[in-house]
């Protein structure tokens, strides 16, 4: 799995018009899922997300949790996250196919949830519209697979 983690001030996502999901301080995860990931793969990426230390103490350092300043978790599914970028038209044959994606992705979402951030997110496979505001900015790209 890749995961973008932005730490940001705000954040939502869009379908048709409609807010889908929004967060105020906390997390947009752009979420893409491999050909090989599992159920495990998700579940250490949603406590390694977190458990992440990157807003600011007392002494402006990051070293606080999401948890430590009430934050939330907006997520986005992503694909493109997969693109081979080896020719000017990106191709997507390295991402998993929408059967094991959107599962898994719905797993996530459920492994957040049981570590006590229920997240807002977006709609497997819709075009959304994504909207945020970016906090520092902090950026963090995460990649996970079966044998990590």
């Amino acid at each position: 799995m890749r995961a973008v983690v932005t730490r940001v001030k705000s954040a939502s996502v869009t379908i048709g018009g409609k807010v889908n999901g929004e967060i105020g301080q906390g997390y947009l995860v752009l979420l893409g899922v491999g050909p090989n990931d599992t159920e495990a793969v998700a579940e250490k990426l949603a406590e390694k997300i977190v458990h992440l230390r990157v807003f600011e103490d007392e002494q402006g350092r990051m070293n606080r949790d999401i948890a430590a300043v009430g934050g939330r978790i907006l997520v986005v599914s992503q694909f493109t996250l997969y693109a081979d970028l080896s020719s000017r038209r990106p191709g997507f044959s390295h991402a998993a196919k929408p059967e094991l994606a959107k599962p898994l992705y719905e797993y996530f979402l459920a492994c957040l949830g049981d570590l006590g951030f229920p997240p807002e997110h977006g709609e497997f496979g819709a075009d959304m519209q994504v909207a945020s505001v970016n906090d520092g900015p902090v950026t963090l790209l995460y990649e996970l697979n079966p044998e990590s």
